[in-house]
């Protein structure tokens, strides 16, 4: 098959796709989590008893299936957020929690509703844009859901 210069550029440049497309999509399997037993939990209450039942539950995950297979992440947002204050009657439960391999993070929307920053918030925990498009965004990459 005889090609042309212009045909050359096309299947250089169709190539060239290719490759980054191949590169790319490896990129982002490589910063995706692959541990084997992924879990999401929501928080949206300002009760401590829903508080103590969520970190309960995490902390049963991370113990009974190890905290090495286990890519685990509390999703804040609404009413909840309160209790990631510094001054939450649950701060240094959250904060022992956090040490133990799980990821808080806190909706920047109800952040910004609220009239809160981080230096208000425990030092240690996340932020993430909008917390339930952060709950949808896990879904779709295999996570569990739980809502205690």
């Amino acid at each position: 098959m005889n090609y042309t210069p212009g045909k050359r550029s096309f299947v250089a440049a169709a190539g060239s796709l290719l490759a980054g497309a191949f590169l790319a999509s490896r990129a982002q399997a490589a910063d995706q989590d692959v541990r084997a037993n992924k879990l999401v939990i929501q928080v949206s209450d300002n009760d401590p008893g829903k508080w103590a039942l969520a970190l309960n539950n995490a902390q049963n995950v991370i113990h009974d299936l190890g905290a090495d297979t286990v890519s685990l992440e509390i999703v804040v947002y609404g009413p909840g957020i309160g209790m990631l204050k510094k001054e939450s009657p649950v701060a240094a439960r959250i904060a022992g929690a956090l040490k133990g391999g799980m990821r808080v993070v806190a909706c920047e929307n109800t952040m910004r509703a609220q009239h809160l920053t981080q230096a208000d918030m425990l030092p240690e925990i996340g932020y993430v844009p909008a917390g339930v498009v952060e709950l949808m965004k896990k879904q779709q990459q295999g996570y569990a859901y739980i809502r205690p």
